[in-house]
C-alpha cells in the first residue's frame, strides 16, 4: 500500500521542496494550500490539492477525511498581516479560537496541531523528509565575524531569544551594540531593511528559534533571498541557530555571501556564557 501524507501549505519554496521529496520517497501527497500564500506551482507535485482561506478548518478536515489522511506536515509562510485582511473563519475555526486564551503564533499553531490530532491526523516535523535543510553548526563563509561583530552577535542572540520567548518574532538587527530593528508582523526581510538602513553598513542580523519552539512547524528559515536583501542594504553578518533552523539554497547562500563579503554563521547556546532564560 502506498504511503500518504497531508501537506498544509503556506508560501515560499518549502512546501514545493517537500512535495517533490515526498513523491521521490513514494508518498501520495494531499495538499491543503492557503489562497494568496501557497504557490500555484505546488499543483504540479501533489496528487490532489484543496485551496482554502485562513480559517477554513472544516474544509481542511473534510479534504483530509476524503483521502483518509492520518499524518500531515505544516509548512510555508503565512504573512501575519493577512490575519487582518484575508481570513474567513468557519464555525469550526470560531469554536476553536473561542477556547484560546492567547492568540500568539506558538499557542495557535500548537493548539491547531492538537485539534488535528483529535480529528485523527497526527502532525509530524516539517523536516522529517528533508533533514539536510537543518542548519549545520559553524561558519559557512570565507569571511568570519570580527570582534566588533561578535559583540553584536552576543547582544543580538540574547535579545532574539527574549523576543522569541514573548512570541514577538524571530529576528533582530544589531549594530555597534544597539538593537536597530525587531521583527514584527512585517517579517524578516522588512526587519533587515529597517535595521540595516539605520546602520548604513555593517549590521548584524540574528534569526533564531523561539526558546520553546515546537519543532513540528515554524522553524526559522533563511535562503538566498535573505542574503540578497542583506547585500542590498549592506548588512555584514547573518547568524542562524544550528540544529534549530532551516536554510534553503545553502550553496547559493554561501556563494552570494562570499561575493558580497557577508559572514554566515550557525551557532547554539553553548557558544555563549550567560543565562538565556
Amino acid at each position: 500500500m502506498m504511503k500518504s501524507i497531508g501537506l498544509i501549505a503556506g508560501g515560499g519554496q518549502f512546501p514545493i521542496l517537500f512535495a517533490k521529496k515526498a513523491a521521490e520517497k513514494g508518498y501520495k501527497v494531499w495538499a491543503a494550500a492557503y489562497i494568496n500564500e501557497a504557490s500555484r506551482e505546488l499543483e504540479k507535485y501533489v496528487d490532489a490539492i484543496e485551496w482554502l482561506h485562513l480559517g477554513q478548518v472544516g474544509k481542511l478536515l473534510k479534504f483530509f477525511r476524503k483521502y483518509d489522511v492520518k499524518q500531515a506536515v505544516m509548512m510555508g509562510s503565512v504573512k501575519k498581516t493577512k490575519i487582518f485582511t484575508d481570513i474567513k473563519p468557519d464555525f469550526k475555526a470560531i469554536a476553536f479560537i473561542a477556547t484560546k486564551k492567547h492568540t500568539h503564533d506558538d499557542s495557535i499553531l500548537s493548539s491547531f496541531a492538537d485539534l488535528l490530532e483529535k480529528e485523527g491526523v497526527s502532525v509530524v516535523p516539517s523536516t522529517f523528509l528533508l533533514p539536510d535543510l537543518i542548519s549545520p553548526k559553524g561558519c559557512w563563509t570565507r569571511k568570519k565575524p570580527d570582534n566588533g561583530e561578535l559583540k553584536d552577535i552576543r547582544i543580538g542572540w540574547r535579545i532574539a531569544k527574549e523576543i522569541g520567548r514573548l512570541d514577538i518574532g524571530q529576528c533582530v538587527v544589531v549594530s555597534n551594540g544597539t538593537i536597530l530593528a525587531v521583527e514584527g508582523a512585517d517579517g524578516t526581510d522588512e526587519t533587515i531593511k529597517r535595521g540595516a538602513s539605520i546602520a548604513g553598513k555593517g549590521a548584524v542580523v540574528v534569526k533564531l528559534s523561539k526558546p520553546n519552539q515546537d519543532s513540528r512547524f515554524d522553524l526559522p528559515s533563511s535562503g538566498a533571498e535573505t542574503i540578497r536583501v542583506m547585500a542590498q542594504h549592506h548588512a555584514s553578518v547573518l547568524v542562524l541557530e544550528a540544529g534549530r533552523s532551516i536554510s534553503f539554497d545553502r550553496e547559493l547562500m554561501v556563494a552570494l555571501a562570499d561575493t558580497h563579503k557577508i559572514s554566515i554563521v550557525a551557532m547554539d547556546d553553548d557558544d555563549f556564557q550567560y543565562e538565556t532564560k
